[in-house]
C-alpha cells in the first residue's frame, strides 16, 4: 500500500510543479496579480515585454507593494492609457514621469486626475498655456480621457507608485516597458507627436528618429520650472495640430 501511495504522491508532485514552471499559467497568474488588460493592437507589438525575466520581476514587486501598501492608481487603471488609445489610434505622446500619488488623482494617464479632484499646479500651467495657445477655455474637469480617446498616449514612464512616496517605483522594471513602448512606436508608425516636458521626459528624445516624428520639448509645467521662463508660450498645442494636419490627420480638441 505504501509504495502506490508513494507513487501517487510523487506523480501529484510532479504535475503541480508542472502545472507552476508553465510559461502560459505563470504569466496569466501575472497579468491576474497586475490587472494587465492590455488592448490587442498593443500585444501585437510590446506582448513579448511580459515574458522577460524584468516585467516577471516587475510584477512580483508590484503585486507585493499594493499587498502591503496604498499604491496609485487602483490596479485596473494601472494600463490605462495603453487601453484607452489603441497602438494604431496614437496620434501624440506626451511622457509623464509617474503617476500622482495622492489619493483620488491618479487614473492611468499621465497629468490627468479624475473628476472632481482639484487640479494638480502642472495641470494647472498645461490649461493655462491652451487657453493662451488656442484660445480654448479652461475645462470643468482635469480628466483627459477625451484626449486619450482622441490619439493621445499619456504615459508616464513608471506606471505605480506608493501613496505618499513620489518615484517610490522607479528603478523596477517600469521603464524598461514603456521604453518598449516608445521604441515600438518609433519604429512601426510615422509622423507622430511625441511631446517632452521637462529634463526626464527630454531624455527620450534618443529613443525617437526625428526624421519620422515631430518631437516638442521644453521645461516641465510644474511651477518651479514653468515660472523660470520656457513652458509659457511653447505653443505645443498648436504645433501639435499643424503638424498633424499638415499629414493629413485629424487635430486634437485639446
Amino acid at each position: 500500500m505504501l509504495p502506490v501511495l508513494f507513487s501517487v504522491f510523487m506523480l501529484c508532485q510532479s504535475a503541480i510543479i508542472s502545472y507552476l514552471c508553465n510559461d502560459s499559467i505563470w504569466n496569466e497568474n501575472i497579468r491576474i496579480y497586475m490587472n494587465v488588460k492590455i488592448e490587442e493592437s498593443w500585444k501585437q507589438h510590446i506582448g513579448t515585454e511580459f515574458d522577460k525575466q524584468y516585467f516577471i520581476d516587475l510584477t512580483r514587486f508590484v503585486r507585493e507593494e499594493y499587498m502591503q501598501y496604498q499604491c496609485f492608481p487602483p490596479g485596473k487603471f494601472i494600463f490605462n492609457a495603453f487601453n484607452l488609445c489603441p497602438f494604431d489610434k496614437v496620434k501624440v505622446v506626451i511622457i509623464g514621469q509617474d503617476p500622482y500619488h495622492e489619493l483620488g488623482q491618479a487614473h492611468g494617464l499621465s497629468f490627468s486626475v479624475n473628476d472632481g479632484i482639484p487640479f494638480p499646479p502642472s495641470l494647472v500651467n498645461i490649461f493655462t498655456e491652451i487657453k493662451q495657445d488656442l484660445g480654448t477655455p479652461i475645462p470643468a474637469t482635469g480628466n483627459l480621457t477625451r484626449w486619450a480617446e482622441q490619439g493621445v498616449l499619456l504615459l508616464n514612464a513608471t506606471l505605480t507608485v506608493r501613496a505618499h512616496m513620489a518615484g517610490s517605483h522607479q528603478r523596477k522594471g517600469w521603464e524598461e516597458f514603456t521604453d518598449a513602448a516608445i521604441k515600438a512606436l518609433n519604429a512601426d508608425r510615422e509622423h507622430l507627436v511625441f511631446i517632452l516636458w521637462g529634463g526626464y521626459a527630454r531624455s527620450k528624445a534618443s529613443l525617437i528618429d526625428a526624421s519620422k516624428h515631430l518631437i516638442l520639448q521644453s521645461v516641465h509645467p510644474s511651477p518651479l520650472s514653468a515660472n523660470r521662463g520656457g513652458w509659457f508660450g511653447n505653443h505645443h498645442f498648436s504645433r501639435c495640430n499643424a503638424y498633424l494636419q499638415q499629414q493629413g490627420i485629424e487635430p486634437i480638441k485639446w
